[in-house]
């Protein structure tokens, strides 16, 4: 899954399925259930699903026949189930000689299980459980749901299922839990001239009449219930073939040749990974669906052979794309393929290590971006990928990588940073401190050891031990057992005989005192002197490292560790005055690395100021992004009023201005794509600064769009809009507003209501609010609204949405709901909002749900501390270099 939070194939119905010879059942671990919340006397191994859904009702008709076989003996029968109702529940032996009264049904909503209790004790042996139900259609993306949308043609419906977490309980009675794999046969009653659409190529298709076809699908291969997938719409579909795979892409009718990049780049992708893996992608075909509409809780899903993504991520509409939105559509397609091996072939056995699936997915969609598109340079990508994760594991309430999981929201909590990019940049380390050919070695030992199984992180450090004699397990414990963040202090450097000694101690970086309970860690440290070559060691508390040279020394030399650096202020004086000198990916993460902890107070706050004075113009485009992101990021840190804002926000435009206008506002044949990206950005960031140059150019291009085509190039659409949206006075918000109701494309009608919410006006924020609780944005675009009033608007957004909780939770699917709220509020700077968040979480978030709400809190407070004690240095720092 990509978030904005990773047996054989049987013979088919009609016999056109291929096993790979290589992953045959036989050749399958024999599987252990560990965490679970049923009764382990029962085991499913297929379902045969058939489905009528009734769209214009809301509802679904459901029949499911499950193959199982009782382990012990038991009076009853245990799954997971909810909002389903049972009109018929029966149970026969396999063999056809034993049958059992029809059994009491009791349903638990709270624990969403049904239990069929049978008048005598269900022994031993193979049986099938048969159900007839009903179930619900939902708004929002939970089980099987319901998209409206516009098109140039009128409005159109479409259906779509989502099932991870613990979701695909909503659309089958059934073991939902990873670990219950089971082969999967699909039979779905759609209207006649739809398209239908699963795991599985159809086998067969017939027409009842009445406007109904019957498409029945190939029998899937063994696989966890979430993985399953079902679609039905006016679709187009369009393929292309690799490595003997078919490979297909399925849009709303019209739109297929926006998805050409996503099914060229599939091409590419897929045959990279056969390769990689050394195991080839086992289904007949892979399909990725695109859909209208949007989730707070993800972008993409990695259905077995049917991927689901959201337009957004998937499409590039000629409009208004860019060259961000091309890099993001390659990436969200390089996650979801890469989890058809590391998450569908092979499965965490339960939800305490989800990071085997999203973690992995993530770093290998990075390192196949770089290894595809190297002009992309998405290795300077690592450094901001690890920002993101250790700016929340450096905060008390994070947790470990490898996290103990008992409920269902607690495991739709796991979908974060630390899973992700925490998980993929331990990877990247792991992989850069065992060697790249090492590293995929075991990962192929790993793959073909489990394929059709579940696993635990340990079967990956087993995996490993096989091809390495490194202590690869002594230091994945260290970073996937515990949280937080490592801190590695350069104690001294001493020159000698043109080698520099370093002496490292490690310590644990942290945001508040709260949080100093000192863990420790085996660290991978590289260090290198400016022009010299790369040394390595393992610190364990402490070490010393000779490197080659005596000028100043970057340690994290190219960025692959996970952890903090913190030099003496001389070695960081040497570093700032030959900043230029640096090597791009170290020029980051000594930016970084600066303003993290200068704002938590181990080192000046206005260190970070000292290296954006002593970049040059010309410096890599992806630096001059990364230092507008950490300007925009410590103005917010400003209240309106504030007496430094004004001088700070001053220089920050006398800094990306001279940059912006070195590139031009009109891009250049044979540019760079991270040139193309920084002029997107850096238009932004000037915007929300108050740049009123930029302001006024954005707002002229944006009037002469009428009558001159060229003044709103598609790749500024949305950034230009953006400018004049966020800077808005009444008049040009209604504009908007009126743009945003007659558009007929619903990827732009998207944008469009999203942008009007992203307002600095506070008036017009509370009419983005009104308006998203209306029907006019559509269902799952009101969320995102309010969310994006939050950026500017923080305690405005969480009032409006705890004022109207009721209507709002219709809005929000529900594995984002605890989450939801805490995310509106946690960039306050108001000492109320903590009351406000704590109150909230009392009364309407279970206990041991309550990570979101904690984090917010404590982010609220980390960010007051740096408004009262860090500010205050960047306002004497812009006095004394003003």
């Amino acid at each position: 899954m990509r978030r904005i939070l990773f047996s054989a194939i049987a013979v088919a119905l009609a016999g056109a399925c291929t096993v790979q010879p290589a992953l045959a059942q036989s050749h399958a671990p024999a599987e252990v259930i560990g965490t679970t919340q049923l009764p382990r006397s029962v085991r499913p191994s297929h379902y045969d699903v058939a489905v009528t859904p009734h769209a214009a009702s809301l509802s679904f008709d459901g029949k499911v026949t499950v193959a199982l076989d009782v382990l012990t003996p038991t009076p009853s029968i245990t799954l997971n189930a909810i909002d389903l109702k049972f009109a018929k529940v029966s149970l026969v032996s396999a063999s056809g000689k034993g049958t059992f009264d029809a059994p009491k049904v009791s349903i638990d909503a709270s624990a969403q299980t049904a239990t069929f209790t049978f008048a005598k004790p269900i022994p031993v042996g193979s049986y099938q459980l048969s159900m007839d139900y009903t179930g619900k259609i939902d708004t929002q993306a939970n089980g099987l749901f319901v998209i409206d949308y516009d098109t140039k043609a009128g409005h159109k419906q479409a259906l779509y299922t989502q099932f991870e977490n613990s979701d695909a309980r909503r659309f089958i009675p059934s073991w939902d839990e990873p670990a219950y794999k089971a082969t999967f046969s699909l039979t779905a009653t759609v209207p006649t001239g739809q398209m239908a659409v699963s795991n599985m190529p159809a086998a067969q298709k017939t027409d009842l009449g009445g406007g109904l076809t019957r498409v029945q699908f190939q029998q899937s291969p063994k696989m966890s219930t979430y993985l399953l997938f079902f679609g039905t719409g006016e679709f187009d579909r369009a393929t292309t073939s690799s490595d003997g795979t078919e490979i297909g892409v399925v849009t709303q009718k019209g739109l297929s040749s926006q998805a050409t990049f996503e099914l060229d780049s599939a091409k590419a992708v897929l045959h990279e990974y056969n390769d990689y893996f050394g195991v080839p992608y086992p289904l007949p075909k892979l399909d990725n669906i695109a859909s209208p509409g949007s989730s707070q809780f993800f972008a993409a899903m990695e259905n077995w052979g049917s991927i689901f993504t959201f337009e957004y991520a998937m499409l590039l509409d000629p409009s208004i794309a860019t060259q961000a939105d091309k890099q993001e559509v390659f990436g969200d397609a390089a996650h979801e393929m890469a989890h058809q091996w590391f998450g569908d072939l092979v499965t965490m056995r339960w939800w305490d290590d989800l990071w085997l699936n999203e973690g992995f997915a993530s770093w290998m969609a990075t390192r196949t971006t770089e290894k595809l598109h190297p002009e992309w340079h998405a290795e300077l990508d690592t450094v901001g990928i690890r920002e993101s994760a250790m700016s929340l594991d450096a905060v008390n309430t994070s947790h470990a990588i490898v996290q103990h999981v008992e409920t269902v929201e607690q495991a739709n909590q796991a979908f974060d940073a630390i899973t992700y990019s925490k998980g993929e940049s331990v990877i990247r380390m792991l992989e850069n401190y065992l060697g790249a050919d090492v590293w995929r070695d075991g990962v192929r030992r790993y793959i073909k050891d489990h394929a059709y199984g579940n696993t635990v992180s340990d079967d990956l450090w087993k995996a490993m031990e096989t091809v390495t004699d490194k202590p690869v397990a002594t230091v994945a414990h260290d970073f996937t057992l515990q949280p937080g963040v490592p801190l590695i202090r350069v104690a001294s450097e001493t020159c000698k005989n043109g080698s520099t000694t370093l002496e490292l101690t490690q310590g644990q970086f942290s945001k508040g005192p709260a949080n100093r309970m000192m863990r420790h860690w085996h660290v991978p440290v590289m260090a290198q002197a400016l022009g010299g070559t790369v040394a390595s060691t393992l610190v364990d508390g402490h070490a010393s490292l000779v490197v080659q040279g005596c000028g100043p020394v970057v340690v994290n030399a190219g960025q692959a560790g996970y952890y903090r650096t913190l030099y003496t202020p001389e070695a960081f004086a040497a570093l700032s005055a030959n900043y230029a000198k640096l090597a791009p990916i170290d020029q980051l993460g000594l930016l970084d690395d600066s303003s993290a902890m200068g704002l938590a107070g181990m080192e000046p706050a206005s260190s970070v100021m000292d290296l954006i004075k002593a970049t040059p113009a010309d410096a890599n485009p992806v630096l001059w992004q990364d230092i507008a992101n950490v300007l925009g990021g410590l103005d917010r840190y400003y209240r309106d009023g504030d007496a430094g804002q004004a001088a700070f926000r001053a220089f920050a435009i006398a800094k990306l201005e001279p940059v912006l206008n070195q590139i031009g506002w009109e891009a250049k044949a044979g540019e760079a794509s991270t040139v193309a990206i920084l002029r997107n950005n850096l238009i932004m960031s000037l915007g929300n600064l108050g740049d009123p140059i930029v302001i006024k150019e954005a707002q002229r291009r944006y009037a002469a769009q009428a009558t001159d085509p060229s003044a709103m190039p598609a790749a500024l659409r949305t950034t230009i809009t953006a400018v004049v949206a966020y800077n808005a006075d009444a008049a040009t918000w209604d504009t908007l507003h009126k743009r945003a109701q007659t558009e007929t494309t619903p990827l732009v009608k998207d944008n469009l209501y999203a942008l009007l919410a992203n307002v600095k006006d506070e008036a017009l924020a509370k009419r983005a609010l009104d308006l998203a609780l209306t029907s006019e944005p559509g269902a799952t675009n009101s969320s995102n609204m309010i969310s994006m009033v939050a950026r500017h608007h923080p305690e405005l957004a969480f009032d409006f949405a705890v004022a109207h909780r009721e209507q709002m939770n219709q809005l929000i699917d529900s594995t984002s709901r605890s989450q939801y709220y805490p995310r509106l509020i946690g960039g306050s700077l108001d000492a109320a909002s903590i009351g406000k968040m704590r109150a909230f979480a009392q009364a309407n978030i279970a206990p041991t749900s309550r990570r979101g709400s904690d984090t917010a809190i404590a982010n609220i407070q980390y960010r007051m501390g740096v408004h009262k004690d860090r500010i205050p240095q960047i306002d004497a720092w812009l006095k004394k270099n003003g």
